[in-house]
């Protein structure tokens, strides 16, 4: 049963280990990218990368989801309305795959999809939705709230800029793109969540930033 275990655990991260093991060499990590715009810290050292603003919106249980209920996690975002014929079954399809993937990591890896449609998806709406997909709530919340708010974070959040609006009656997002978002707040990958490919791209993603994660914790052990 042991050996299976560890069998299983190394099936599990090879991808992550092999991707590191290809583009660092034996004394070097080569990280994700990271998203959006970049400064100089005031000591000239450091840089500060874009990252997330708070956040607060109610899941499909009733309960308030914030930016501090991702704080320790790496998630990905993501944009749908529950009446959604065209892109959205194809992108809960995916998410469904991210999180069988990563059922065994007990809640280190997470899925926010918020809708874009909030005076239709209220919580009743969401939960029903959630029920129909087979979703975890341990792992997997659907938001809704207030819809310049859901907006805003979209635009100057997760970088969807190209579609600008007033977050007003007429304005509506609809985006294929999957967010992929670090313990940090930072945008580690933007990806096509309707191609399979792409998805898959983003899941050896995460696997990475899971390995980035254990190369710096044990760092820290050996200090």
């Amino acid at each position: 049963m042991k050996k299976k275990l560890l069998i299983l655990v190394f099936l599990l991260a090879f991808p992550s280990i092999l991707y590191v093991v290809l583009t660092t060499g034996k004394h070097n990590f080569v990280h994700l990218p990271y998203y959006g715009e970049k400064v100089l810290a005031d000591n000239g050292k450091d840089t500060i990368y874009h990252s997330i603003p708070p956040f607060k919106f109610v899941n499909q249980n009733g309960d308030t989801i914030s930016d501090k209920t991702y704080e320790g996690k790496i998630y990905v975002a993501s944009y749908f309305f529950t009446t959604c014929k065209t892109i959205c079954p194809k992108m809960t399809t995916e998410l469904l795959r991210i999180q069988e993937k990563f059922a065994y990591t007990k809640g280190l890896i997470q899925i926010l999809s918020h809708t874009v449609n909030p005076d239709n998806d209220s919580v009743p709406v969401l939960r029903a939705y959630a029920n129909m997909v087979h979703a975890d709530d341990k792992m997997w919340n659907f938001v809704t709230g207030d819809k310049k708010q859901l907006y805003d974070v979209a635009r100057k959040g997760y970088l969807l800029n190209a579609l600008e609006g007033d977050s007003g009656s007429d304005d509506f997002i609809h985006s294929e793109l999957f967010i992929l978002v670090d313990k940090e707040k930072h945008i580690r990958g933007i990806y096509d969540g309707t191609r399979i490919i792409e998805v898959s791209k983003l899941i050896d993603g995460i696997k990475v930033l899971m390995a980035e994660y254990l190369i710096k914790s044990d760092a820290r052990v050996k200090r």
